[in-house]
């Protein structure tokens, strides 16, 4: 790449590394017309105050929520549930950013849950700025570096909310006024964080201690504490100088990139890269595995926030949770006369205080005080919500033992629908398979099984070979060892199907893809 022209604009007083005016370019930015370099200082303030101080949400969503076990897994975390109503928690930050006052949110995330992100923008009705895929997880800083970059590509000063993707916030209205309280602070060069008001002496999260009133509603920051133990909570809860730390930002692009640069410059070269040699796929951006696992895995606080001088602090009361347990999702939950929560088919009798969770199985609580169930169809947790925190230990166990109830559910999403197993024997698996309407699953064989499809409900086009059928209700097919076969649903409904599995070995990386309309071919 070669040296970067000078751009005449407000970004000519700032000394900027190489690193960040390499990635500039990239962008575009200093790449424009020789009329556009043409233009001063003061015509180009007056261009850039003309244009509406929208916000860009930037939504973190590469988290694998351990805690909330045996319902968050691997392949379909905390993010992606309906946890508290009748959209994920992901939906949930979607449509809270979906006001007037924000532009098309850049959600990062794993590339394993690519699918499941653009499925449930989908669903809800949100179009995306962006999908950017991270090849392997590096935590929060270099996120915010890639988003910061990708914005520069528009508008160096573009103002950016980074978010986590899988917190509970009641209170919208006072979500959006704290969010605007921010944004003069931000737009003259802070970072600016969002403090909640502690309802109780919370020893799992980290706080914000503030000092005096700085710009607008931002006060200025005295320092970040970690998890502190209980007396230490007590004290910073009855001092009213104290907050918790919510993880959600508001900068403009180029007051990340200038601090990172200072103080966690490996990470701003190294996601310049990733992003220079990455490549578009389908809907999706990805970042060059290559350069992205060169990339220091470090939380945006301990890289950036704890050390930069220009933080500023937002308080703000709307009801949040970060929901790290059950014990919190039964505080977030609608509880009844005697304390107790659920979701599904649960019931209480003579308990108190006590959260249920089912999806499917009755479940009933009966003469017991504080504990927390959770029935899936493969998996049930019984713990006090003393214990709760302590899901992750059990998590941990079952992952050195190499157990899929940690990885996937009995129903497993794939990018053209889901299966189930309903039973797996000795040479033998059965699997229900549902297909959306238009939607296709790769051409592939298999080198150890043959498969006998039935259709119980919509119809599907069958190729075997070079063969073309079209199965309705109640009609088979038999797929032998081999044979490279593809089902496509082209009808207007969700199709479904029994799929009878036989062979030596049933795993579900016995697959060769030979086309996919989904990137996999090859894979």
């Amino acid at each position: 790449m070669g040296r970067p022209r000078r751009h005449r604009c407000a970004a000519d007083t700032l000394h900027i590394c190489m690193a960040v005016r390499e990635c500039y370019l990239w962008c575009g930015i200093g790449n424009n017309s020789d009329s556009d370099q043409q233009i001063g200082l003061p015509a180009m303030q007056k261009r850039l105050a003309s244009k509406p101080k929208t916000i860009h949400p930037l939504i973190l969503s590469g988290g694998s929520g351990k805690r909330l076990w045996p319902l968050s897994r691997q392949a379909n975390p905390k993010q992606f549930l309906k946890v508290l109503g009748d959209h994920s928690l992901f939906q949930d930050t979607c449509l809270r950013l979906s006001g007037a006052e924000f532009a098309k949110p850049t959600v990062i995330a794993n590339d394993s849950h690519r699918f499941l992100v653009a499925e449930q923008m989908r669903e809800i009705g949100v179009a995306p700025a962006a999908i950017v895929l991270e090849p392997t997880g590096r935590n929060t800083a270099p996120a915010a570096v890639v988003g910061a970059l990708l914005a520069a590509r528009e508008d160096i000063d573009r103002l950016i909310l980074l978010l986590p993707s899988d917190h509970a916030i009641a209170d919208q209205t006072a979500f959006t006024e704290a969010i605007g309280q921010g944004v003069a602070a931000a737009e003259s060069g802070a970072i600016v964080t969002f403090g909640v008001k502690p309802g109780r002496p919370h020893t799992g999260y980290g706080y914000i201690e503030v000092g005096t009133a700085g710009d607008g509603a931002a006060m200025a920051v005295s320092r970040f504490v970690e998890k502190p133990d209980a007396e230490r909570a007590a004290e910073y809860v009855a001092s009213g100088n104290f907050f918790w730390n919510a993880g959600i930002f508001l900068f403009s692009a180029r007051a990340m990139l200038e601090a990172a640069e200072r103080f966690a410059p490996s990470v701003v070269t190294n996601c310049t890269e990733a992003i220079a040699n990455g490549r578009a796929d389908l809907d999706f951006l990805r970042l060059s595995e290559k350069h992205f696992e060169k990339v220091e895995s470090i939380s945006i606080d301990y890289a950036i926030i704890e050390k930069a001088t220009n933080i500023r602090c937002v308080p703000f009361d709307a009801g949040w949770s970060d929901l790290g347990s059950w014990t919190e999702v039964w505080e977030t939950a609608e509880r009844d006369a005697e304390g107790n929560a659920g979701k599904g088919d649960v019931h209480f009798m003579r308990s108190n205080g006590s959260y249920a969770f089912s999806d499917g199985a009755a479940v009933s609580v009966l003469g017991l005080e504080n504990v927390v169930v959770v029935a899936t169809r493969d998996a049930v947790l019984v713990t006090s919500k003393a214990e709760a925190q302590g899901v992750k230990d059990v998590v941990a166990k079952f992952e050195k033992a190499g157990r899929e109830e940690v990885i996937n559910h009995q129903r497993v999403h794939r990018p053209w629908g889901w299966y189930e197993r309903l039973a797996l024997g000795d040479r033998y698996q059965v699997k229900c398979i549902m297909v959306n309407p238009g939607a296709a699953l790769s051409l592939q064989s298999h080198f150890h099984r043959s498969e006998h499809w039935v259709v119980v409900k919509g119809a599907l086009e069958v190729t075997k070979d070079d063969e073309v059928i079209v199965l309705a209700e109640n009609q088979s097919t038999f797929v032998p060892v081999g044979s490279r076969h593809r089902m496509k649903n082209p009808g207007k409904i969700h199709a479904f199907l029994i799929e009878v599995q036989s062979g030596g070995y049933l795993g579900e990386d016995d697959i060769v893809r030979y086309e996919d309309v989904y990137g996999r071919a090859g894979k």
